[in-house]
């Protein structure tokens, strides 16, 4: 037995973390559970709709729309290159949760509902989901239309046949949906969030592809080790802006009775505030914006010069197309985040529990203070989101490869899931008393 601890003692931590993963029955069967389930998902991603020339539809990934369809692809997890019935990914229901959240304070009913719990919160789920059905077949018809004005379908005219139409739409839809419910029994069964996860397996999977149109683009070995060390300081700044937070003191009071006369009693702890509270929701608002006006320009390019120059001015070739990603990366970080945290009313709760920030006074200026607080720690988030989305740009600046235009938010979406996995991991280790894998 005293071998068997100084032997797992030498192991390296990491190594010997997933060890006791493994050997605890139920976290076992969740890490399994998850693997299964990206593996159920990857097999739903190469099941295409009929009547596609893929030939075609690679040369539209190479063309004038590769930004909005790189776009669609990267949260589609894959899928929408093969164009499988799983084509419109989690797009539909990212859209849907993230238009709910900002009803949310404005409709009254919603408000309402945020504020009833657990009940509340599977409301908001459902008409999450209901929500989702219509931008999912309003996403797949534009999705259709722009493939047929490509030429993509091969010898039909799915337009021109509305049992055909509406036969793929239903596929796309119930894709959308499935993807949905396997995220769902992830975060329920597995590990992780689970469109996160689902988001993050369709990345891995096209990690090869990145990889090698890297090196596809350039033979220069000096630029690659470049891109390879900007790819690392990129994943620190990432992990490092992940976690940062502000911690707010805060101090309870309440009385106790002891021997029949009431006694004040206190105890300390803190508002965690993240630098970065809106993740990666910026970006993807960003870049949906953004490459509109681009991709409908494009539809008249050849018979408009204006279109055309508004194609151009639009283009991930143009430091305008990124000066405005930037600007609207910032903008959308500071607008989610008020948002979002307005919906907490902490100061109203620290109140109810008796609860004060040393030198604050309760209720108003304490929400004043707490607004004051996390505009000013939101700008370091914000701007780094900023950074984090036109890295792409820079980097083919500086090694000549023409990184993909959405590399860094998947680099953004891979370390936050890994992080965010790890730690449920290490909580529930750290429940057993079991090293885990941060230090």
């Amino acid at each position: 037995m005293t071998q068997t601890r100084e032997s797992e003692s030498q192991r390296p931590a990491l190594l010997q973390a997933v060890l006791d993963a493994f050997r605890i029955p139920d976290l076992r069967t969740r890490i399994l559970f998850t693997l299964a389930m990206l593996v159920v998902f990857r097999i739903v991603a190469h099941i295409p709709v009929p009547g596609i020339d893929r030939g075609a539809l690679e040369n539209l990934f190479q063309g004038e729309f590769g930004s909005l369809l790189g776009f669609l692809d990267l949260f589609s997890g894959g899928a929408f290159r093969n164009l499988s019935v799983a084509a419109l990914g989690v797009y539909p229901y990212i859209t849907s949760s993230i238009v709910i959240q900002i009803l949310v304070p404005v409709i009254p009913q919603l408000r309402a509902l945020s504020k009833e719990g657990d009940y509340g919160r599977r409301k908001l789920n459902q008409y999450t989901h209901l929500a989702t059905v219509p931008i999912a077949v309003l996403q797949g018809y534009g999705q259709i239309l722009l493939l047929k004005q490509a030429g993509v379908f091969a010898g039909s005219d799915p337009l021109g046949s509305g049992l055909e139409l509406a036969t793929m739409l239903v596929a796309m839809v119930a894709g959308t949906m499935f993807l949905v419910w396997l995220g769902e029994l992830i975060t329920e069964r597995g590990i992780g969030n689970g469109v996160s996860i689902i988001i993050f397996g369709g990345i891995v999977a096209g990690l090869p592809t990145i990889i090698s149109q890297a090196f596809a683009s350039r033979t220069d070995f000096t630029g690659l080790v470049i891109l390879a060390i900007a790819g690392l300081v990129i994943i620190g700044l990432i992990v490092l802006f992940t976690d940062a937070q502000r911690k707010i003191p805060v101090q309870y009071g309440r009385t106790v009775f002891r021997g029949g006369a009431p006694r004040r009693s206190s105890g300390s702890s803190f508002i965690p505030l993240r630098v970065n509270s809106a993740g990666m929701i910026p970006l993807i608002f960003a870049f949906a914006l953004l490459i509109l006006p681009g991709t409908f320009a494009a539809f008249f390019g050849a018979k408009n010069s204006f279109a055309q120059s508004i194609a151009n001015i639009f283009s991930p070739n143009s430091w305008v197309y990124w000066f405005i990603l930037f600007f609207l990366v910032v903008a959308f970080a500071f607008f989610y985040t008020l948002v979002t945290f307005s919906q907490m009313n902490i100061a109203e709760n620290l109140q109810r529990q008796g609860g004060f920030i040393p030198g604050i006074r309760p209720g108003k200026p304490t929400e004043e203070y707490l607004n004051r607080v996390i505009i000013r720690i939101t700008w370091g988030g914000a701007l780094f989101l900023g950074f984090i989305a036109v890295t792409p740009y820079i980097a083919s600046l500086v090694t000549g490869i023409q990184a993909l235009q959405l590399s860094s938010t998947a680099l953004l979406i891979l370390v936050g899931v890994a992080l965010d996995s790890m730690r449920q991991l290490e909580a529930q280790l750290s429940m057993r008393k079991l090293p885990g894998f941060i230090k």
